[in-house]
């Protein structure tokens, strides 16, 4: 995320400098040398730290004098992080929640820790520190959200069902399996049972429960979407009044069949076992026998779509169903700024976040989703920065 953050934030002048953290200085160093060799953009500069230190990273914080620690790693780091922010005075901005725990009886019934309850139950400690902690801030989620809080705003009297919708038509050359995004992240949602939000509580399915095949637009064409785990579904009504909502993903038979196989296989496991001497997490094997997504941008063709769908009652007290949605084109992202589309998706929206909370448009303390804001500011300036959202009615 932060080899897109960094190109898209350098064409904008809502901050004074981006400190880049990679637990290997060199990577962080070469995402900020593209920039000063392709622009001379000055404003960056690049450190060693390790996210899950808690300690290293508020001493960071505090030497650095940052405003905002951005979160761009895996979800497992999310607390270290989210605590050290904290204690740093800083705000927070992320775009992957806290992780879930099953529920130890039930877990296809209920849910046990929800993604995002550990970040929620240190809210008031956000608000006593007068600090903003906005959370789900990518694209699904975040994006996905904004569109939730529009259509409840601007196109709907009452909501039966929202449903993010995320499918695509994006292949890699080269490759007989190559995940266009952190397979540690991919594992995790997929695997986990799937939550769904119904007659005003959360309940579990199977994973891949309830398949679908969705039309989406730009000539992505008709995809099979299936549950998957995703924080929308537990963002969206906390501020949005909806009856239903759901999070289904294109994943395609023959990438299901593989995460399939990883769960028979025991290789989704994060515990670790000795192998040879040496402890290891099977999903890390996993993670670092794929190429680097970040890498595939010149190897992919194709567009990936991001969205919301919504049914409901319209502002005219007639049935009204719209899609609202984001698409990238992958030959766009790599000509325009180098990032393949997945990635460069996902990290423009915590750019134009960023860039509302620096301005004071949006404004907050505590422990905040996308949905808590208002959404017209966001859309207009995600315009503003060349990539337009769209609207389909259904």
């Amino acid at each position: 995320m932060g080899s897109a953050v960094v190109p898209i934030a350098a064409r904008r002048d809502f901050f004074e400098h981006i400190v880049v953290a990679d637990y290997e200085k060199d990577r962080a160093a070469a995402v900020v040398d593209k920039v000063v060799d392709k622009v001379g953009d000055q404003r960056f500069s690049a450190i060693a730290l390790d996210a899950s230190d808690a300690d290293a990273v508020e001493a960071a914080l505090r030497d650095h004098r940052c405003d905002v620690l951005f979160n761009a790693v895996d979800p497992r780091f999310d607390m270290p992080l989210f605590r050290a922010a904290l204690n740093a005075g800083a705000h927070y901005l992320d775009m992957a929640m806290s992780l879930s725990v099953r529920h130890p009886a039930r877990p296809y019934e209920l849910p046990g820790v929800k993604l995002g309850d550990e970040q929620f139950a240190l809210a008031d400690q956000w608000r006593a520190k007068d600090r903003l902690a906005l959370v789900g801030m990518g694209v699904e989620p975040g994006l996905a959200d904004v569109f939730a809080r529009y259509a409840a705003d601007h196109l709907f009297q009452s909501i039966d069902e929202i449903g993010v919708r995320d499918g695509g038509n994006l292949t890699v050359d080269g490759y007989d399996f190559a995940p266009t995004f952190s397979i540690w992240t991919t594992i995790e949602e997929c695997l986990n049972p799937p939550i769904v939000w119904e007659n005003g509580d959360w309940h579990t399915t199977e994973p891949f429960s309830e398949p679908e095949v969705f039309e989406f637009p730009d000539g992505i064409g008709p995809v099979e979407c299936v549950n998957v785990e995703h924080e929308e579904v537990l963002l969206v009504p906390r501020w949005v009044d909806a009856k239903r909502v759901t999070f289904k993903y294109g994943l395609g038979a023959e990438f299901i069949d593989v995460l399939k196989t990883l769960r028979k296989l025991g290789l989704d496991s994060t515990d670790t076992l000795s192998v040879k001497g040496v402890r290891v997490s099977p999903r890390d094997v996993v993670a670092a026998s794929l190429p680097d997504p970040a890498t595939l941008g010149a190897r992919m063709t194709g567009k990936t779509c991001a969205g919301t769908w919504v049914k409901g009652v319209g502002k005219d007290g007639t049935p009204r169903e719209v899609y609202l949605y984001h698409v990238v084109d992958n030959e766009w992202s790599m000509r325009e700024y180098g990032c393949q589309a997945v990635v460069w998706q996902t990290a423009v929206h915590p750019v134009v976040a960023l860039e509302l909370v620096a301005t004071g448009v949006w404004r907050g303390t505590g422990v905040l989703g996308p949905e808590a804001f208002d959404s017209v500011p966001f859309l207009e300036l995600l315009n503003a920065y060349g990539s337009p959202w769209s609207m389909r009615d259904q």
